[in-house]
C-alpha cells in the first residue's frame, strides 16, 4: 500500500442518523442480535477497513446535537461493546475490533483481562476506546462517587482545573494501569514444563504496584500478556483537555475538524502535547471523524440525507463534520485533509447499510484504484495495520 489514509468505520446500531432505523432496508428488529453486529464487521472487513469501532455508553441513547421531541422516535437499548466484540472476533479474520469502554464507572483490572481476553480470542486485533462518563445520568447508576459538576465546555480550558479535567486525569492514570497490567507477565512466563511440573515461570510475572489519586492496584494481571504485548488504546477528542489525553495514552485519537485548517491546527495542538508528554518519538495516529451519506450522485445523495431528515422532522446536525456527496467527492476531501496531516478517517455511516456499503465499496474502492489503499490485508494484528511495533514489556529484564 502507498501513502494514502488509513480507513475505519464507527458502528452504532442502524446508523448515526436518528432517523435510520425507519428506512424500509433497515433491521431494527436484529439491532440486539449478534447477526446484526457480525454482518456490518463482515463487510467492514469485505472492503479492506484497518478497524470498526463500536459505540457504547452507560446510559440511554441521547444526542444533544439532535434531541428528540419525546423520546419514543429513537433506537433505544444497547448490547455491552466488549462482549460484542468478542463474538465478532471470532468469525472475523483481518479487521481491528475496537470496543467502547467508559473509564468513570468501572475498574481498569476488569478492563485490563477484558480486553487481553479480546486480543486472545482476535489472535491480535484488539484496541479499546476508553472514554469518560460525566453525566449525572450515568453517575446515579452507580451511586458510589461524587463526581462534581462537570461541563463539557470546560474541556477548552486548558490548564485551568475543574471538574472535568479531573475525569480526563483520572482517564490517563486508567490506561496507564491498563498497559502496566498487559506487561505484568513477561512474554514468556508460561513455560509448560511437563517435565519438572511447572507451568508458570513466577519470576516473570510482576507487581506493578500502581499507586496515584484514584488508583491502588497491587497486580499482576490473571490475564497472560496478550498476543499483541498491548491492544491498540483509542480516544476521542474536541478539545485541549481531551487533546492531552491522547498525546499522554494513546495509539489512536479521533478528532472532528471541519475543514482542512482546523485539522491543521487540531493535528499541531496534538503533536505539541504529545512532545510535553515526552512521546513524540512514539506515534500517535490522529484520525478525523467525517458523518457520510453517499450516493451515486450528488443530487441522489442529497435525496437519500433530505429522506432521513424529513423522517426526523429536523437536518441532521453532528460533533462532527457532516458530508454529502459521491465516494469520489469524499476521498477527494479526505486526501485534502490527510495532507494537513491526518493520518487516517473514522467514517461514521448516516444509514446502514447503506452509507456502509458506500465507504466500504465506493470509498475503499476509490482509494484503492487511486493506489492509496490495500489490495489485500498486510499484518496479521491491529498494531501491524496501524504501523504500530509490538512494544517491549516494560518489566523484562
Amino acid at each position: 500500500m502507498t501513502s494514502g489514509p488509513h480507513l475505519a468505520v464507527a458502528l452504532d446500531g442502524v446508523g448515526w442518523h436518528p432517523a435510520a432505523w425507519r428506512l424500509p432496508e433497515a433491521r431494527p428488529e436484529q439491532v440486539l442480535t449478534a447477526g446484526f453486529w457480525l454482518d456490518q464487521a463482515v463487510e467492514a472487513q469485505r472492503g479492506l477497513l484497518d478497524f470498526v469501532t463500536l459505540e457504547d455508553t452507560l446510559a440511554l441513547q441521547d444526542d444533544p446535537f439532535n434531541p428528540s421531541t419525546d423520546g419514543t422516535d429513537r433506537v433505544q437499548g444497547r448490547l455491552d461493546s466488549v462482549l460484542v466484540a468478542a463474538r465478532i472476533a471470532p468469525a472475523t479474520e483481518h479487521i481491528g475490533i475496537i470496543p467502547t469502554a467508559v473509564a468513570t464507572h468501572t475498574e481498569p483490572f476488569h478492563l485490563s483481562k477484558a480486553i487481553a481476553t479480546l486480543d486472545y480470542v482476535s489472535t491480535g486485533r484488539a484496541g479499546v476506546r476508553v472514554r469518560i462518563g460525566w453525566t449525572p445520568q450515568e453517575n446515579a447508576h452507580f451511586g458510589r462517587r461524587d463526581i462534581g459538576t462537570p461541563r463539557l465546555a470546560d474541556a477548552h480550558l486548558g490548564d485551568q482545573r475543574s471538574d472535568i479535567a479531573d475525569l480526563f486525569d483520572e482517564t490517563a492514570d486508567y490506561v496507564e494501569v491498563l498497559r502496566r497490567l498487559w506487561d505484568s507477565w513477561e512474554d514468556d512466563a508460561e513455560i509448560r514444563d511437563v517435565a519438572t511440573g511447572r507451568f508458570v515461570d513466577r519470576d516473570r510475572l510482576h507487581y506493578i504496584d500502581f499507586e496515584g489519586r484514584w488508583f491502588s492496584v497491587k497486580g499482576p494481571s490473571i490475564t497472560p500478556r496478550p498476543p499483541q504485548g498491548q491492544p491498540v488504546v483509542a480516544t476521542l477528542s474536541h478539545a485541549i483537555v481531551p487533546n492531552r489525553l491522547a498525546a499522554r495514552s494513546a495509539d489512536v485519537v479521533f478528532v472532528t475538524p471541519t475543514d482542512r485548517a482546523d485539522a491543521a491546527r487540531t493535528v499541531a495542538e496534538i503533536r505539541d502535547e504529545q512532545a510535553k508528554a515526552g512521546r513524540e518519538q512514539e506515534t500517535l495516529h490522529v484520525f478525523g471523524d467525517v458523518v457520510v451519506f453517499l450516493d451515486g450522485t450528488t443530487a441522489t445523495a442529497r435525496d437519500h440525507k433530505k429522506r432521513l431528515d424529513d423522517l426526523a422532522g429536523a437536518e441532521y446536525r453532528s460533533d462532527a463534520h457532516v458530508f454529502t456527496g459521491t465516494p469520489g467527492d469524499l476521498v477527494d476531501l479526505l486526501l485534502d485533509w490527510h495532507a494537513a496531516g491526518l493520518s487516517g478517517f473514522r467514517l461514521r455511516p448516516g444509514a446502514v447499510p447503506h452509507d456502509l456499503t458506500g465507504i466500504t465499496r465506493g470509498v475503499a474502492g476509490e482509494l484503492r484504484s487511486r493506489g492509496l489503499f490495500r489490495n489485500a490485508y498486510e499484518a496479521d494484528t491491529l498494531r501491524g495495520l496501524l504501523g504500530l511495533s509490538r512494544p517491549a514489556n516494560r518489566y523484562a529484564a
